[in-house]
């Protein structure tokens, strides 16, 4: 679930930074694409983060 929740908040933040930058859609597309690709990575080693604090390993 988290993994989804950081996907969706890269995707956002990637759109919205090529629209910033002036970009065309094409542009946003990749910015959004690639943004949520790095923040899902981010979103994975904090659930396996989280799962191991809670497990006690």
């Amino acid at each position: 679930m988290i993994v989804l929740i950081f996907a969706l908040i890269g995707a956002v933040i990637g759109g919205f930074t090529a629209y910033r930058r002036k970009g065309n859609r094409k542009d946003m597309a990749q910015y959004a694409a690639g943004f949520g690709m790095a923040f899902i990575i981010v979103g994975m080693i904090l659930t396996v983060i989280i799962d191991r604090v809670l497990s006690g390993v």
